[in-house]
């Protein structure tokens, strides 16, 4: 079966040349050109969105938002232009999973798209062991995480943050190293500033038992060994 990708875009040249790259490589398109045609598109319950950011009724963060008190899971590529550096850091702070910059190379957005498709295939396969810490519950295979047995709202890159940290408990993993191993496990691209932003969400979204998260100064971070 193909994946669905929704595209969010209201210029009409490069929506139609992005559409018929996708679907050149096998993916079943669903264009919107403003954020009304965007919410009629989610019924039909798209695999990936591509999400510009700025729309002629509104903006992709709006939107964006919108997705997220409903869907947890489904990747959101944020379409920006080059140097919007704020826009990029927004997008992730509020649930993005990636970006892409404009004009943006037609191999980099295939990859993008097939890392974060890859990615939300995990959240469907079968649980493993929990991780239990403080009032919290973590299944790293599935990437859910509980609070006092209520699913708290994360992104797939936060969640892979907590799984590699949780793998590794009681070693200190430089930022270097968190880097590389998200890069390398994920395929997609992940700098030093994204990763600030990944652990300061994360660390918001544990409340208390943010203190099984360990900052070693000047070195990295380490997931507190469990009893």
């Amino acid at each position: 079966m193909k994946d669905t990708i929704l595209l969010v875009e209201d210029d009409f040249a490069l929506a139609m040349g992005t559409e018929y790259a996708l679907q050149a490589e096998g993916y079943d398109v669903i264009h919107a050109g403003s954020l009304e045609k965007a919410r009629e598109a989610l019924k039909e319950e798209p695999d990936l969105i591509l999400l510009d950011v700025m729309l002629p009724d509104g903006n992709g963060f709006d939107f964006c938002r919108e997705v997220r008190q409903e869907n947890q899971h489904i990747p959101i590529i944020f379409l920006t232009a080059v140097g919007e550096e704020v826009n990029i850091v927004q997008g992730l702070e509020i649930g993005a999973d990636d970006y892409v910059t404009k004009p943006y190379r037609v191999k980099e957005l295939f990859s993008r798209i097939a890392a974060n498709l890859r990615r939300s295939r995990l959240l469907k396969e079968s649980s493993q062991v929990c991780c239990q810490f403080g009032s919290h519950q973590f299944y790293p295979k599935e990437f859910r995480l509980l609070f006092q047995g209520k699913a708290v709202d994360c992104t797939t890159s936060e969640l892979r943050l907590l799984r590699e940290l949780v793998q590794h408990e009681g070693v200190v993993l430089t930022r270097s190293q968190l880097l590389e191993r998200l890069y390398d496990t994920e395929e997609s691209f992940v700098d030093d500033n994204t990763l600030s932003v990944y652990m300061k969400r994360l660390r918001n979204k544990l409340g208390t038992d943010a203190e099984w998260i360990e900052t070693v100064r000047g070195i990295g971070y380490r997931f507190r060994k469990r009893k």
